[in-house]
């Protein structure tokens, strides 16, 4: 409704962001470098008998080994893909069957019961299948030791999977240990990067992790891109068949604009990594102490360290979780969880063990680029006073 004359539009407040994990908005800069290859340079890369499927093929190569350089790995073990789930379902269930194939049975598989759902749906897929499956609970403060992998290894273990940060609650898994372990074991490791690459110190190689997951839109990337990062002599069965793409392994059109925005989205990602953690662990701290102050009954979720710099999540206890997310929902953009759960309890938090009543009541507040110590102090002010709002309902 347009206001009445002499009177002032009505301004509104846009809601302030601390849900980064979830994704990131498109750095302006890979937006630039995509811009040329959706109309101007528009060939196919499999097309190569004229110049315009030459220069897309010469402009995913070059992408690839930027990518490759900035994980410290080789640019033929960088599978392109449409995201980290696909990855991780490339990963697990092509690894698991060739393995099995070559064995002829199906083996054990170890993961964490606070892994995404990304992970945990394909392993169920292979217990289907006739594989064992042990997930492991992590301590309180949401992390595994390696005692505890190593009490579950079996005979037959052939796959261990375990994400390098967690999505919701934001700890750093020893993967340089769990790597050690496996490799050791002669078994493979994989690894969901997720939330990790371009946030933290991630070299693929060192940390012993044969398998590793990636995402181009929590990083500042474009959505619908990701890569598999393979240790040379992997085997993996593809899932798709169609094509010779990819190393036979992920058949179809490689869509080169995404696959460009990527690799300039790791670049970007790596030139401010330090300087941004830095910022962003301090703005973090900011937010946690401050929410100390404002709510005394507040519980952090997971270890404070080894966590990713700008990951807080919290549990408010004794308020009801439903009408927190509604009250907070126009003036706080957050999240209860995963991006994926749709609302669900978290099943990280549960695995903490935190009540279903306690999950829904926790938020996930991650911080990013833009984040100001404007925005920490106003999250600050507007949970606090959401949560005394109902404190005083009751």
């Amino acid at each position: 409704m347009l206001p009445s004359p002499g009177q002032q539009p009505i301004q509104r407040i846009a809601p302030i962001a601390l849900d980064f994990q979830a994704t990131t908005p498109c750095d302006p800069a890979v937006v630039a470098a995509m811009e040329p290859w959706w109309e101007l340079q528009w060939g196919n890369p499999s097309s190569r008998q004229h110049r315009l499927g030459l220069t897309a093929a010469a402009a995913v190569s070059d992408a690839r080994e930027r990518l490759a350089h900035c994980l410290e790995v080789d640019p033929e073990q960088v599978v392109f893909t449409s995201g980290a789930t696909e990855a991780n379902n490339l990963a697990l269930l092509g690894h698991a069957r060739a393995i099995a194939e070559r064995r002829g049975r199906p083996g054990h598989l170890i993961s964490l019961s606070t892994e995404h759902h990304a992970v945990l749906d394909p392993l169920q897929q292979l217990r289907r299948e006739g594989f064992r499956l042990t997930l492991l609970d992590p301590g309180a403060d949401g992390l595994i030791d390696l005692a505890q992998l190593e009490d579950a290894l079996q005979s037959d273990t052939v796959l261990v999977s375990v994400m390098a940060a967690n999505n919701e609650i934001g700890v750093l898994q020893p993967l340089a240990q769990l790597g050690a372990l496996c490799q050791e074991r002669g078994i493979s490791l994989h690894s969901d990067a997720a939330q990790a690459f371009g946030h933290i110190p991630l070299p693929i190689p060192a940390l012993g992790v044969d398998m590793a997951s990636l995402s181009g839109h929590k990083l500042y990337g474009p959505k619908g891109i990701g890569a598999l990062i393979l240790k040379p002599g992997i085997a993996l069965q593809p899932l798709q068949y169609g094509g010779g793409q990819e190393q036979g392994l992920r058949p179809g059109t490689l869509p080169v604009p995404l696959i460009i925005g990527l690799a300039k989205a790791a670049e970007s990602a790596l030139a401010d990594r330090e300087e941004r953690s830095d910022r962003l662990q301090r703005l973090r701290n900011q937010l946690w102490q401050g929410l100390q102050q404002a709510l005394p009954g507040v519980v952090l979720n997971g270890a404070l360290a080894p966590r990713l710099p700008h990951n807080l999540n919290i549990t408010v206890m004794g308020v009801n979780g439903n009408r927190l997310q509604s009250k907070l929902r126009s003036r706080l953009q957050c999240s209860s969880g995963s991006a994926c759960s749709a609302g669900r309890p978290s099943h990280v938090l549960r695995a903490l063990g935190r009540s279903q009543d306690e999950a829904g009541a926790s938020l996930r507040l991650s911080l990013g680029r833009t984040t100001t110590a404007a925005d920490i102090n106003g999250a600050i002010a507007v949970i606090k006073e959401v949560v005394n709002s109902l404190s005083n309902q009751d």
